[in-house]
């Protein structure tokens, strides 16, 4: 019989055990060890069937348990010492706290997703496990964060397979009660709702549920409440679900909704109000709309709003590749915008020309989610050094007349929060040389360039630690295969050779991510028969594990799955190579330490950052990577391989993947298995165990979320903060006026005429020339602009490489023509060729960079043959 109603029910905890309530409905559980012990303490076999989930635990032990767990004096001293260990954590100052810079009262980050723990699964891959380390090493360093997201009631989706392998998807519903939510509730008791204006006079309504991250509130809006319309309840369904408008209305809740969220979230609680805004990836965009629109009510014209809104906005791109971008048409976003739909104070013409791609090659039809989202924000970044360079690329078009190296997009490389993905035997290690709390510290602020004590560990002890983790790993794998298969519907008497499958002797490869086409899953399927020797060799035998979910609407990653499954279910090699579904946290967190080698073979440079083998290096898993994302930028032969890449000019993509597979193969045959395999006098392999110290000594500080999150703090937040606050009404309007001034005056303003003190073709290094430039202004004055003299050397075709820029000065007064003279000298620091040329910029002392406004003057052609040198 099926329940017509579900409640439910909470367990009535008795006095001497109310802080577990408190420690179950604060996430910080999840990442300290020291909860979750005395979780597991209540009920050790119940605290496995919830899955490491507290609020479930504490929702079936049975009232006889609690009531012997209330008079056991020792539980109750543990449960003190760890509820006053939470409320120093939450009250007590932390780095944040100790800088003496001006930093930002407050900043909110908008992601679509957030992968913060298993018990809460709102996260897809990357993005959203990028965005919950996010705000759990701001909590650890007493940023005042504030979350914001959509609660997803089916999440993303769960992954089982066929009996042919292929890829089941399944939508569990969750139920908020029972997860680790609190409803956002007015001083009645009243729950917080956020409205949306939609066409037709319909309305989209949210409620606001509370997720606490340590330090960090998390707030997650949820359409499902009774007064929506069905279409309307069901827009925060599924993660990455629907056609066009439902994603377009799950931004526009996200963006417009999360903005009203916060504003009730602080003044609820008397959270500081954010000085800054963070928009995580082009989902989040339309944020930068309503702020425009709270100014516009308190009496502030579009562009005045435009400018303070920019002023203290952070804009992160997370993708390579403009297919990666959501798009909108833009009949679509109008529909949605104006008199009759939301902002309806807001000309809809302003807003869609924010998103239009206004660049060679751009659509004029389609609304730019990632377009806007770098017009409204000042400050942008990609995820690595690499990416920050693609991204500059890509979105060049923005900034005609710029270099791609001085587009403004920075980087910020991602990190990833050690506490959550460190596996507790590695933890204690680290404790055991130096003790739990400098370990602690360690691993969650990030401000050590290197791990000197790593070196002091003994090599058994390492290698001991490795072939421990390799085995929980092994016993991991063939618990989750037996369940696979049993779903797959075989049945007991089939599975007995489960029991062999892995060996925790043998070298063990992790490949685990999301399955999208460039991530090359079945790269190591390209030569079989050499893959089956790899598996089968007698004396260096390797072992794969291998895991990701394909996007349910893409079946060309789901037939990649299916062929790796029908790989793996060859009885000559299932010992060997696994397919694990449903790839999540609670699998990724036994996964990374398990591993020896972390495999990664995307097509390059379609790899943004990619941060699981940052995961697996915290552990001491070396990395085995194409050259993308982060790797390229730290890879180091202490810290694991480089697979080659052939990404010349004319590579059919069949032939590069027959190289780069070959490459991947030799790698293993000839340097990696011996490497592992080979052992030295005392009987350890030597030269293995030192590239895991190195990884774990030089590697780990680098790939700490720590390290992430204050270099937000000081290169992005801070700068934005100090930006907002000189942003006063008077001053955003005096800016817009000055931009819009400048805009119309453009059109005139000139290089003249260039002329310098040298007059053959060669100098001498350290020699200065003496530049003289008439320049026309078009109606500017010279405190409008900024002229440069760029210089550096040469290529064969004279285009400039490494430039730098010196600024020129005005000399006297106009001429009668209203021409200025700009004069000043030109350092030769640079031997070979070398050359120069002269630029107008804007200048104004609140741009962020000489390139915000995407306007520049160059000499024409007459004065570059005129004028042009260069230095052979």
């Amino acid at each position: 019989m099926k329940a017509i109603r579900r409640f439910t029910v909470r367990p009535v905890l008795p006095e001497p055990l109310r802080p577990l309530s408190d420690l179950a409905r604060n996430l910080r559980w999840s990442w300290h060890a020291g909860t979750r012990d005395l979780f597991r303490s209540v009920d050790p076999e119940r605290w496995a069937a919830a899955g490491c989930d507290p609020v479930r635990l504490l929702g079936g032990v049975a009232p006889e348990r609690l009531a012997e767990l209330a008079g056991d004096r020792d539980f109750l001293d543990r449960l003190d010492a760890v509820a006053g260990d939470l409320d120093a954590y939450l009250t007590g100052d932390r780095w944040y706290q100790a800088q003496t810079d001006r930093l930002p009262a407050a900043v909110a980050y908008f992601s679509p997703e957030f992968g913060i723990t298993a018990a809460l699964p709102q996260y897809s891959g990357g993005l959203g496990i990028l965005a919950g380390d996010h705000l759990k090493a701001a909590s650890d360093l007493g940023v005042p964060l504030i979350g914001v997201g959509l609660l997803y009631r089916h999440g993303y989706f769960r992954q089982s397979l066929s009996r042919d392998g292929w890829q089941q998807e399944h939508y569990p519903v969750l139920d908020p009660h029972e997860l680790p939510l609190d409803q956002l509730e007015q001083p009645d008791g009243t729950p917080v709702q956020v409205t949306l204006a939609l066409p037709g006079d319909r309305c989209l309504r949210a409620r606001i549920w509370l997720a606490r991250v340590g330090r960090i509130p998390l707030l997650l809006l949820d359409s499902d409440v009774e007064e929506n319309d069905p279409g309307e309840r069901g827009v925060t369904d599924r993660l990455y679900g629907g056609g066009s408008e439902h994603r377009l209305l799950q931004e526009m809740l996200l963006g417009i909704g999360g903005v009203r969220a916060v504003r009730a979230y602080c003044g609820l609680t008397g959270h500081a109000a954010p000085e800054v805004f963070h928009t995580n990836e082009g989902h989040a965009g339309f944020l930068g709309l309503e702020r425009i629109a709270e100014l516009r009510a308190e009496g502030l014209d579009f562009d005045t709003a435009l400018e303070a809104v920019r002023a203290g906005t952070v804009f992160t791109t997370h993708t390579p590749v403009p297919a990666g971008i959501d798009r909108f048409d833009r009949e679509l976003v109008a529909r949605h915008f104006g008199p009759h739909a939301e902002l309806p104070d807001m000309e809809v013409d302003r807003i869609l020309r924010l998103g239009r791609e206004s660049y060679p090659g751009g659509e004029p039809g389609l609304f730019n989610m990632a377009v806007m989202g770098l017009r409204l924000a000042q400050r942008a970044n990609g995820v690595s050094l690499l990416h920050g360079h693609v991204s500059r690329e890509m979105f060049a078009g923005l900034w005609p007349g710029f270099d791609p190296e001085e587009v403004p997009i920075t980087s910020v490389t991602n990190g990833v929060h050690a506490p959550t993905w460190v596996a507790p035997e590695v933890f204690r290690l680290g404790a055991r040389q130096i003790g739990a709390q400098r370990t602690e510290e360690a691993l969650s602020v990030g401000d050590s360039d290197r791990w000197d004590s790593v070196a002091d560990i003994a090599d058994q002890d390492i290698w001991e630690l490795r072939r421990s983790l390799r085995e929980l790993l092994v016993l991991e794998v063939r618990e989750r295969l037996r369940a696979s298969w049993r779903q797959r519907g075989a049945g007991t008497a089939e599975l007995g050779w489960i029991d062999g499958v892995l060996d925790p002797d043998v070298l063990t490869i992790g490949f685990a991510r999301r399955v999208p086409s460039y991530k090359r899953l079945t790269l190591m399927l390209r030569d079989r028969e050499r893959l089956t020797d790899l598996l089968l060799h007698p004396e260096r035998p390797v072992q794969i594990v291998v895991a990701g979910k394909a996007h349910p609407a893409d079946d060309g990653g789901k037939r990649l799955i299916q062929e790796l499954v029908r790989f793996a279910d060859d009885p000559r090699v299932r010992h060997r190579i696994v397919f694990l579904p449903d790839y999540g946290m609670a699998m990724a967190q036994k996964l990374y330490p398990g591993c020896d080698i972390w495999l990664n073979n995307p097509l390059r440079p379609l790899e943004a950052c990619g941060t699981s083998g940052m995961k697996a290096a915290l552990n001491g898993c070396l990395n085995l990577s194409v050259l993308d994302g982060w790797w390229d930028e730290w890879f180091q032969p202490d810290f694991g391989w480089a697979v080659p890449t052939a990404d010349g000019v004319g590579t059919d993509p069949d032939r590069r993947d027959a190289i780069e597979a070959a490459a991947l193969y030799d790698l293993l045959e000839q340097r990696i298995t011996p490497c592992f395999y080979d052992r030295g006098r005392d009987g350890l392999p030597d030269r293995w165990i030192e590239m895991v110290r190195r990884t774990l000594g030089l590697l780990g500080p680098k790939v700490l979320a720590g390290r992430m999150v204050r270099e937000y703090v000081e290169r992005l937040y801070a700068p934005a903060a100090h930006a907002h606050r000189a942003m006063d009404p008077d001053t955003a309007r005096s800016l817009a006026e000055w931009k819009a001034r400048v805009r119309a005056a453009w059109h005139g303003v000139t290089v003249d005429h260039v002329e310098t003190s040298v007059t053959g073709a060669t100098a001498e290094l350290g020699s200065t020339l003496g530049l003289r430039v008439r320049v026309g202004l078009g109606g500017l004055k010279p405190e409008d602009v900024e002229v440069q003299a760029v210089s550096g050397r040469v290529d064969g075709e004279d285009r400039i490489a490494d430039a730098t820029a010196v600024p020129l000065k005005p000399v006297g007064a106009p001429d009668p023509e209203g021409r200025w003279v700009y004069e000043g000298p030109l350092a030769l620091d640079r031997t070979g060729p070398f050359g120069y040329t002269v630029r107008i910029l804007p200048g104004h002392r609140l741009l962020a960079s000489g390139a915000e406004m995407g306007l520049v003057a160059v000499p024409s052609e007459d004065v570059v043959e005129a004028a042009g040198l260069l230095m052979r």
